[in-house]
């Protein structure tokens, strides 16, 4: 057949480049062409022993000539519809030709991801099972536009990096390739050839719906999203649910170490044994939702999840995709709603990942004083790419859309806003006006909370912020960045350094329990006790405190109530119900076993008449971001260590708390009160049911015209030592 000598000259250099356009260009060499008024195929079958063209209605298959290096060529009819038999050694695969199909993503969908602005890329982008003409497989579609070739590698071709080279889209710098009869379950990666020539290590799909379980790092080819919902109630009434007058009280959880399994001090539930387990629990607490740590897949289980590299996946330790959707689905029906912490500011170094993906600095900045974040030597994502906004949007609205979940907790926005967070002089560069601000960090925020509102009416955003950045929760038509609510960081971090004093110099500190009031309306705030505040040595909230065990308790119950009847939104982070008396180990349980301790579970049992009283009180939830649904009776009583204050609502009953921080019991203790009448205690915590030692009011008190903290009528009351009362007034 000397016709077919041109395709290797005996140029060695020449030949070396015919054979890198079998990767770079595979479709230009590779599958069906015609030349004037013949049909060729060719295929590169590298370790294959024969290779035979097959037609339906043909009773004998096309052998096709074999030239070397595993390349094989027929000439054919007009080749439509055919298929390749090919004999390995030991097997034989029949298989449509990959490269005999056209392209897979349309103008608009590269149009669209170049703008950043494609939101169903999961649907597009990664591996998505799809039949195209006829044909069942797996379409293939990923970013790289520096690199020089890039191939999909998997267990379907021995890892092999010849034997399926993709299709470059120039116009958007993505790679496609359509690979038939290819089934869900498949592992693969890609491998990426870098400009300089360089065999990148495999990289997972930073698309991917579904991974290996760690620490195992391949992709994994996921099923089309087809799970039958039975939410459409809850989904009704979410945006109620989630308003800032409605009652919202969160329960943290890392859901490796909640609980283990039964007789398995070192597995882990999945979702199904969250399922049955944690869902009524937290309905027995009363929460109104579930915020999980990080579930995105992520290499170090030590992270959190905090340093995810799947950013589309739910991690394999908990199950399948379906699964953790099945547990959402129970959660709503359960009246739960859930929230999922999301990290959009840094990723793991991992060479499996992202980090210079395609051989070049692609979803990180290029210099390490914008693109590595020397907290946690971890990359900076370069929000000044419209390519990363929209991959990070899309992967915030998959969870949204395609999971159901209720919002997002977004991780370190105060790393994002600042390009100077946690930098010297000198390991910064300015913004293009000469300040610090992160204005592309700032435009991506501004944008994600308003794509989300669009898209997914009802669901939250919650930014982690620990900065007097304005307007955090502010809406963006008056400059702020749009989220629904941001987590007070002021009031945990006074109020938590508040209980860890003696009650001895407690009234020198007086302003760390009242200071939040001076700020607690300019944002609508979330009051955190989140994971952070129990590791790294810090030690439980129970530990902190001092003095003996029933003084610890006591200081926890008040401290509760102060926090539950503050404006605000609550969070607790778990094991802080039950007062756990050991700092949170993410290798172990909670120390279950400390609820039969009466006193332990008399904290858990506050909490839950606290969430009970948080949520059918509207006076503790409607005004949690209204000045005009909180006063202060006592402010300024630093030397009793006394605090005391009214919340209100429209047509509501309203709420006096009085708290005393000190071991010493205030009998006949006058407090003016802002309506004549009886008040009624709806809550001691220093209830016997509680742990308690039983001092209290007999049920409530009545007022008298005795003027008293600038009231016109005041009542005298028992406040137990190191412990709060609620009274409600009743007309």
């Amino acid at each position: 057949m000397p016709d077919r000598e041109p395709l290797f000259p005996d140029n060695a250099a020449a030949a070396e480049s015919f054979w890198r356009d079998y990767l770079t260009d595979p479709f230009a060499v590779r599958g069906p062409h015609q030349a004037e008024s013949r049909w060729t195929v060719r295929t590169y079958q590298p370790g294959a022993l024969r290779v035979r063209y097959v037609v339906d209605g043909e009773k004998h298959p096309l052998e096709m000539t074999a030239f070397g290096r595993g390349l094989f060529i027929a000439d054919v009819p007009s080749p439509s519809h055919y298929r390749l038999r090919i004999q390995w050694p030991g097997v034989e695969q029949e298989t449509e030709d990959p490269y005999s199909f056209g392209f897979i993503l349309g103008d608009l969908d590269l149009l669209l991801f170049a703008q950043g602005s494609h939101w169903r890329l999961a649907h597009r982008f990664g591996a998505v099972p799809e039949s195209i003409d006829g044909i069942e497989g797996v379409s293939f579609a990923v970013w790289a536009p520096n690199a020089r070739r890039v191939s999909v590698v998997g267990d379907f071709n021995t890892w092999n990096g010849t034997r399926h080279a993709m299709r470059r889209r120039p116009e958007a710098g993505v790679w496609e390739l359509f690979i038939p009869r290819l089934r869900p379950g498949e592992r693969y990666k890609y491998e990426i050839e870098a400009p300089d020539g360089t065999i990148l290590p495999q990289k997972s799909d930073p698309i991917a719906r579904a991974t290996e379980h760690p620490p195992a790092t391949a992709s994994v080819v996921a099923s089309k999203p087809d799970f039958a919902w039975h939410d459409s109630e809850w989904m009704a009434a979410r945006a109620k649910r989630q308003m800032p007058s409605a009652p919202i009280s969160i329960y943290e959880v890392h859901a490796g170490s909640w609980k283990r399994p039964f007789a398995t001090p070192t597995g882990r539930l999945n979702w199904r044994g969250l399922t049955r387990m944690l869902i009524p629990y937290v309905q027995q607490l009363g929460c109104t939702h579930i915020e999980l740590m990080p579930i995105m897949e992520h290499p170090f289980g030590g992270s959190w999840g905090y340093q995810p590299l799947s950013q589309f996946a739910p991690s394999a330790r908990y199950g399948s995709p379906s699964d953790f959707a099945a547990f959402v689905d129970a959660c709503h029906g359960a009246g739960i709603g859930v929230i999922l912490d999301w990290v959009p500011a840094h990723f793991p170094d991992n060479v499996f990942g992202l980090i210079r993906f395609d051989g070049t600095a692609l979803y990180e900045h290029a210099d390490p004083r914008e693109g590595f974040h020397p907290d946690w030597n971890t990359y900076v994502y370069n929000l000044g790419r419209t390519e990363v906004q929209g991959f990070l949007i899309a992967s915030a609205l998959w969870w949204l859309e395609q999971f159901h979940v209720d919002g997002l907790r977004v991780d370190a926005v105060a790393s994002m806003l600042y390009r100077d967070y946690s930098r010297s002089v000198g390991q910064w560069i300015p913004n293009r006006f000469g300040g610090r601000e992160n204005l592309e960090a700032i435009a991506f925020l501004r944008r994600l909370n308003n794509v989300i509102a669009e898209r997914v009416p009802g669901a939250i955003t919650i930014a982690e912020e620990s900065t007097a950045w304005p307007g955090v929760s502010a809406p963006q038509s008056t400059g702020g960045l749009g989220f629904s609510y941001k987590w007070n960081m002021g009031w945990m971090h006074d109020t938590l350094n508040y209980i860890r004093l003696d009650p001895i110099y407690r009234r020198w500190h007086h302003h760390g329990m009242t200071f939040s009031l001076v700020y607690a309306f300019a944002e609508k705030f979330v009051l955190p006790l989140s994971h952070d505040e129990i590791v790294y040595g810090k030690g439980s909230l129970y530990e902190r405190i001092p003095g003996p065990a029933a003084q610890k308790l006591a200081t926890l119950r008040a401290y509760y109530t102060f926090m539950w009847t503050h404006p605000g939104k609550k969070l607790l982070f778990m094991g802080d119900e039950f007062a756990m008396t050991g700092e949170w180990n993410h290798d172990a349980q909670l120390a279950w076993h400390q609820l039969t301790d009466l006193s332990h579970g008399g904290v858990r049992k506050l909490l839950v008449d606290l969430n009970r009283l948080y949520r059918d009180e509207p006076a503790l939830h409607l005004g949690d971001s209204d000045s005009t649904g909180f006063e202060w009776l006592i402010v300024d009583e630093a030397e009793s260590s006394i605090f005391a204050y009214v919340r209100n609502a429209e047509g509501a009953a309203p709420i006096a708390a009085i708290i005393n921080m000190t071991p010493v019991v205030r009998s006949g203790y006058r407090v003016g009160l802002p309506w004549p009448g009886r008040w009624s205690e709806i809550l001691n915590s220093d209830s016997e049911l509680y742990g308690g030692s039983n001092l209290g009011n007999g049920g409530g008190v009545y007022t008298e015209p005795v003027p008293m903290h600038g009231r016109m009528q005041s009542a005298t009351l028992t406040v137990p030592p190191l412990g709060a009362v609620l009274l409600r007034h009743s007309p």
